[in-house]
């Protein structure tokens, strides 16, 4: 039995080894890190740090210590989140499982051994899973496209987080703004209310008008309360997504929002980009295609599942060694793969329809976000050049019959109030334009849900 086992064996050990060099896979020395990046970096056009050592803290204390502007709180998010920092974790993890997939499972070693009648039997055996053998490279092929979708993945939540930390940026630097002119309409309102109870006392004005000021008043002490609280609440939560605290919490925003840019963004082609570099889209054609490639491999093994093969050999006193080979394979009595099949098909399916579903929403929000975005520019360049002018002009002109006695004290404190209120609402249409900016960057880029996006 010696001379034709030893052929079989050597055939097979050759075949072992063109598949273990065909579905070889190894780490690579940054765990996909700088693929990431380098997606991140394309879709919001500025650099994509993605340290996880002591260089990183270095770097966001150095951005810390003068006053933020977007791109720095965005370069700190990327360099701090620590929620981040777990989503590259997962990279890591699913890397691992590509590795592993191409990892043959170990051998199997047998030993008996039987004693009795003066006789002693030794029976040895070496086997290993030839199906998982067969099936490597497909297996293999199949990880590495997990892989890269997890590369998709990370990238969506980092440029997502991006997004976010700009759109939370603007919001506290809007706060903070509106909080300072909160203040001055107090001080406005309060000495309204103070000269409206000299003159009521001193008989020359109606009680009706003292009132009247002195409710301005009340109600301009709670607006100023809520501008600070809404100021306390967009600061942290830009601060969680830079993930700071303790002496980092300390850190400077601007006095005002960026000017508005001097025209507005044109759109051009904007489906047919968002469809080739949407990260969602990108990620459902990889599910289909992954999902298309295990229904090969569920084909190939629906009938047959398990398949080994080794090498066996037996020692009986008394008599000469043994050789031979062993092989063991499921029978198909009952199971006959059909339902594995058929759950891949519906599977398969369900990857294609989920895909179609992607690229119409992600057309949707294209239109949506640049819609939104179009309007908040219309509306905030409307207050700049239109509405905040003519109340500048007005105050002007009331400031003048004011000093050339024309105009009482009431009237010119009154259209303080309408001045700084036009101002206000400035900032917050400023505001929204920025944050509109920041969502149509997401709708071409990133995509995910539009009215999580619009809600901020």
């Amino acid at each position: 039995m010696n001379a034709p086992v030893r052929p079989c064996l050597r055939h097979l050990a050759v075949a072992t080894g063109a598949l273990l060099l065909a579905g070889c896979a190894s780490f690579s020395q940054d765990g996909g890190v700088n693929d990431v990046a380098r997606m991140t970096q394309e879709r919001i056009a500025q650099q994509a740090p993605l340290k996880r050592d002591q260089d990183a803290k270095a770097e966001v204390t150095a951005l810390l210590s003068k006053p933020l502007n977007a791109e720095a709180a965005v370069r700190i998010a990327l360099l701090n989140n620590q929620g981040l920092q777990a989503t590259l974790a997962e990279l890591a993890i699913a890397e691992a499982d590509f590795v592993q997939a191409g990892r043959l499972p170990n051998p199997g070693f047998s030993f008996g051994r039987v004693r009795g009648g003066g006789e002693t039997e030794i029976d040895r055996g070496l086997s290993f899973n030839l199906a998982a053998l067969l099936t490597l490279p497909t297996r293999t092929g199949i990880e590495r496209r997990r892989f890269e979708q997890a590369k998709l993945q990370a990238a969506m939540q980092t440029v997502t987080l991006a997004a976010d930390t700009r759109k939370a940026y603007y919001s506290a630097v809007a706060a903070a703004q509106a909080s300072a002119f909160a203040d001055k309409v107090r001080g406005s309102a309060e000495a309204a209310a103070e000269l409206g109870a000299r003159m009521r006392a001193a008989g020359n004005w109606s009680a009706l008008d003292a009132a009247r000021e002195r409710a301005f008043y009340q109600d301009a002490v709670t607006q100023q309360a809520q501008a600070h609280l809404q100021a306390t609440t967009t600061r942290e939560e830009l601060v969680r997504l830079l993930g700071l605290w303790g002496p980092s919490l300390k850190l400077t925003l601007p006095d005002r929002l960026p000017d508005l840019p001097a025209q507005a963004r044109t759109m051009t082609n904007a489906e047919a980009d968002a469809l080739s570099q949407r990260l969602d889209v990108l990620i459902a054609r990889q599910d289909t295609e992954a999902t298309a490639k295990a229904l090969g491999l569920t084909r190939a093994t629906g009938f047959i599942n398990v398949f080994d093969a080794g090498y066996v050999n037996k020692s009986t006193t008394g008599m000469p060694r043994e050789n031979g080979y062993e092989v063991s394979l499921e029978l198909p009595l009952f199971d006959w793969g059909g339902a594995r099949v058929a759950r891949a098909e519906a599977s398969y399916m369900q990857a294609v329809h989920r895909t179609g579903d992607v690229a119409v929403k992600a057309r949707s929000e294209v239109r949506q976000a640049y819609a939104s975005y179009r309007t908040a520019y219309d509306i905030a360049r409307h207050y700049r050049d239109e509405v905040v002018p003519v109340r500048k002009q007005i105050a002007d002109e009331v400031l003048l019959r004011y000093n050339g006695m024309l105009a009482s004290t009431f009237e010119l404190l009154a259209e303080s109030r309408e001045q700084l209120a036009s101002v206000n609402a400035s900032i917050a249409a400023q505001r929204d334009f920025w944050i509109a900016d920041t969502n149509l960057q997401s709708a071409m880029n990133a995509g995910g849900n539009l009215e999580s996006r619009t809600a901020q």
